[in-house]
């Protein structure tokens, strides 16, 4: 112990029993993706086909931006206990929470995406005889692929930030070493796990960046 509780937590995350066993850092890190991910699946299966349905006839788009509005403005925190008083603690809980919380910019970057596609694009298909489900398949949604891509960005790291959470009812993910170290005034290994959840949203906020970039037409730029 140097006394610095930044170089602790290094010192903490340098350990080799850090790094093995049921409460090692690779399983945990698994815990938290794992969280991460079902939690933006289920948001996604909700909120993208509400947003293509947006934003290829134009219907409801107040309605869906209200509603994405409201839901960015509940705190997890607060969603997560509630729904641990009411449900029981497990997993229940906070995959519900991180599913509010990731609706907003799945649904965003759907209708966001289709909205993007070329009205003279989309009206040239339509005078071709391209139903109107070709025309979201074939055209506005590969078009749109950036923004729709960029939507899933967005949730993903908002949940996989949040996702420590997990542990606040009993859970498991990187989460549990931030409570465990908050219970026993270990401040470096509350630094430790912090340092793992930025480091984890980096990387995956890249990885989604680039395939952003991939996915862009020929001759644009991914936002």
């Amino acid at each position: 112990m140097t006394g610095n509780p930044f170089l602790d937590s290094l010192d903490w995350l340098g350990d080799p029993l850090r790094w093995s066993g049921p409460d090692g850092i690779p399983l945990r890190t698994l815990e938290h993706l794992g969280y991460t991910a079902l939690g933006v699946l289920v948001a996604a299966l909700l909120a993208v086909p509400i947003g293509l349905y947006v934003g290829h006839t134009g219907r409801f788009k107040g309605l869906a931006v209200a509603a994405a509005g409201a839901a960015r403005a509940l705190p997890t925190l607060g969603l997560v206990t509630l729904f641990a008083l009411l449900l029981g603690i497990g997993l229940t809980a906070p995959l519900a929470s991180f599913v509010i919380l990731a609706i907003p910019s799945l649904l965003a970057g759907a209708y966001s995406a289709i909205e993007s596609a070329d009205p003279a694009t989309v009206d040239a298909a339509r005078a071709q005889g391209m139903t109107e489900l070709q025309i979201l398949t074939r055209v506005e949604i590969p078009l749109g692929m950036p923004l729709l891509i960029g939507g899933f960005r967005g949730a993903t790291v908002q949940v996989v930030a949040t996702a420590m959470l997990a542990a606040y009812v009993g859970n498991g993910g990187l989460g549990r070493y931030i409570f465990q170290g908050l219970g026993s005034q270990n401040y470096p290994q509350m630094i430790a796990g912090s340092l793992l959840v930025i480091v984890l949203a980096l990387v995956l906020d890249l990885a989604l960046l680039l395939t952003q970039r991939i996915t862009a037409p020929p001759g644009a730029t991914a936002p």
